[in-house]
């Protein structure tokens, strides 16, 4: 079986998968009045810079993809894998 394909943004010397739930953060970010320090306790990040640099390496389009949307795109490239393995 091949590997899931795992997306992750580096910040310094931490590595964020993103997930279900960083997705959820990131929605409240975009959507809804959230400081960058806010969105750094939020994602266990150190400052509000190490949110910054983390905003501005998420591609733009995950920025708009929602949680529930994304683990189906997940379930159905697992399931399309274990087909094919």
């Amino acid at each position: 079986m091949s590997e899931e394909r795992v997306y992750k943004v580096k910040v310094g010397e931490k590595e964020i998968v993103i997930d279900e739930e960083v997705l959820d953060i990131l929605q409240r970010y975009v959507r809804v009045e959230m400081s960058l320090e806010q969105l750094a306790a939020a994602l266990g990040l150190e400052s509000w810079e190490e949110a910054y640099e983390f905003v501005k390496k998420v591609p733009a389009w995950i920025l708009w993809v929602q949680p529930t949307l994304w683990k189906t795109m997940r379930e159905m490239r697992t399931a399309r894998e274990e087909l094919r393995g």
